[in-house]
């Protein structure tokens, strides 16, 4: 949760859920059991070890001559494991990611049909899955009889050198027979040692795959000032910003927003308008530092936001997205979300301010209902009404609304619409909206196109210039 917004724009969810379940029980299963094998295995082979060099030297080298071939072959083995134990992290990533869209998306795929399509890709990628584990049995099931089977041959012409007639009168059948006892005994932990080796390498793989996600560089938060309460003054002066970044040739990167220029004083509202794609929810995210802009600077009551603390800017702002989130907790908790020290009764306000309670009365245990996942036992224009309560509560200077009443009905609309003027009373307040009929009464109307500013004034004004704001009006109400 410490990365930036760009990352998780690149970073599947199922992926991510892999890496805190999958991987991390793999590190758990190497640092509890693997380790303590390694340790203690190895320290008696030492010690068998030792004790075959105290009573014969000769034979002992004899029965080493066969470590570098023993330690080629666990090298190799080595390498398979990490290779092939990556591959099943990334298997399993896909795995999560598959059941996680199609459990999320389950009334689409009813909807059209499409339970035989998500049978097979999730049989396909779970076949990539069990083939990656066969893999690695294998090679744990073939390294584990080769070494020992070296080590036999060892044994063997151990056997055979001390027949020899140098050796036989120079070591006595006591030390023979411990010398063999020990080595017999050094088959045991090499065997053990082979089959922790795949658990260690599993590991180690999955290490890599934690920590690079732990070292990539965490949002960046290197401003110093804090807010008591923001004046609520906002201005943008020549904004430019591409979500791929800027690369060496400026004018061939695609630029979401261009030289996006404006100011809000305190308690205006302003209206950003335009077609889907335009740069108007792009806006909203810089002044919420989810991205910083490539070029240009963003002021609030006259300073750079990037002078603020993270956590003291977005303070600031009171935020209802297109797509509200709502959590797998009651709906007083969802409502008081960011604001959690809020009193029973402060809820119960923002909750009538928002016409919450018109529903929440209905429910069996009122605003103490668990709302299930993503609140899924709310309508659209519901959720969004809890959205608007979380944004009341808040008490924020400035108000962000992302197309806020685009899933109401009628009647809803007209009741969020009493809330919301009530809400940005004193507030400075940012719409976005397709619904030209929501922002009529805005101080400022900003009309975008992609990521430039075409047109901006008072609603009255922009439709007497008969430019893009008059046709998009005239085009949303002709009968």
């Amino acid at each position: 949760m410490a990365m930036p917004v760009s990352f998780h724009d690149k970073e599947s969810t199922g992926g991510l859920i892999s890496k805190l379940t999958f991987d991390t029980e793999q590190v758990l299963n190497s640092v509890s059991r693997s380790v303590l094998v390694i340790v203690q295995q190895s320290a008696f082979v030492i010690g068998l070890i030792g004790l075959m060099f105290f009573i014969s030297w000769q034979l002992s080298i004899i029965f080493l001559l066969v470590t570098p071939l023993i330690a080629i072959i666990v090298s190799i083995v080595s390498k398979r494991f990490r290779t092939v134990s990556k591959s099943i992290q990334g298997a399993m990533g896909e795995v999560t990611t598959a059941a996680e869209q199609t459990f999320n998306g389950h009334k689409v795929v009813l909807t059209f049909g499409g339970q035989k399509r998500e049978f097979d890709r999730f049989a396909k990628i779970n076949k990539h899955n069990r083939q990656q584990r066969m893999k690695l049995t294998a090679a744990k099931a073939g390294s584990v009889p080769v070494i020992q089977i070296i080590a036999s041959f060892a044994l063997a012409f151990v056997f055979y050198a001390v027949n020899s007639e140098s050796l036989r009168e120079s070591i006595s059948a006591g030390s023979f027979v411990s010398v063999i006892t020990y080595m017999t005994m050094l088959l045991r932990p090499l065997k053990m040692l082979t089959n922790v080796n795949s658990e260690f390498q599993k590991g180690m793989a999955a290490c890599v795959s934690i920590f690079a996600v732990l070292d990539q560089k965490t949002e960046t938060d290197d401003g110093t000032l804090v807010f008591d309460k923001s004046q609520g003054k906002i201005a943008f002066k020549n904004v430019n910003f591409a979500y791929g970044g800027v690369n060496d040739k400026t004018e061939a990167t695609n630029w979401a927003l261009k030289k996006l220029s404006f100011e809000l004083n305190t308690g205006e509202t302003l209206a950003l308008v335009g077609r889907s794609g335009s740069g108007k929810s792009t806006a909203s995210s810089l002044l919420l530092r989810f991205y910083d802009a490539n070029e240009g600077e963003i002021l609030i009551d006259g300073v750079n936001i990037k002078e603020y603390q993270l956590k003291s800017l977005r303070e600031q702002f009171a935020y209802v997205s297109q797509q509200v989130v709502l959590f797998n907790d009651t709906l007083a908790n969802n409502i008081a979300y960011g604001k959690p020290q809020a009193s029973r009764e402060d809820i119960i306000a923002a909750a009538k301010s928002a016409h919450v309670m018109e529903f929440a009365e209905q429910m069996e245990n009122g605003l103490d209902t668990n709302l299930g996942d993503n609140g899924s036992l709310l309508s659209g224009g519901q959720r969004q009404r809890v959205a608007i309560a979380r944004a009341l509560l808040c008490d924020a200077p400035f108000l962000i609304l992302d197309e806020a009443t685009s899933a109401l009905d009628t009647e809803s609309e007209r009741h969020i619409q009493d809330a919301l003027q009530t809400l940005q009373k004193n507030r400075t307040s940012i719409v976005i909206a397709h619904r030209l009929s929501t922002i009529e009464n805005a101080d400022k109307i900003i009309v975008m196109e992609q990521g430039e500013i075409i047109e901006q004034g008072e609603h009255q004004s922009l439709l007497a210039k008969n430019g893009t704001y008059a046709q998009l009006h005239n085009f949303q109400f002709q009968s």
